[in-house]
């Protein structure tokens, strides 16, 4: 497969208070496939960001039930990933 086919893997970045404070300890949290491998994932960004990558940790997140205003909803299930990259190491997303 090409590199433009396995870049809609990576569906983007996780913007929250938590992470936000591990981008200061060069740890980035993204949001991939379902089906996305850690050597997948890895692969990718190396070559997307071109940075050198220590270790990929992954979290599944199961769906939930949600009730709001009394109606019945689901929140859908993702995949997350916590990328650690090498010392002095930075991703610059402007």
């Amino acid at each position: 497969m090409s590199l433009i086919k396995n870049t809609d893997r990576i569906k983007g970045l996780i913007y929250t208070e938590k992470s936000n404070k591990n981008n200061e300890l060069s740890k980035y949290t993204f949001e991939v496939d379902k089906s996305c491998t850690k050597s997948e994932i890895k692969s990718l960004i190396k070559t997307i960001y071109k940075v050198e990558i220590k270790k990929i940790n992954i979290i599944n997140t199961n769906s939930k039930i949600k009730i709001f205003k009394g109606r019945i909803g689901n929140k859908s299930s993702i995949k997350k990933a916590v990328v650690s990259l090498e010392k002095n190491q930075t991703i610059n997303f402007v």
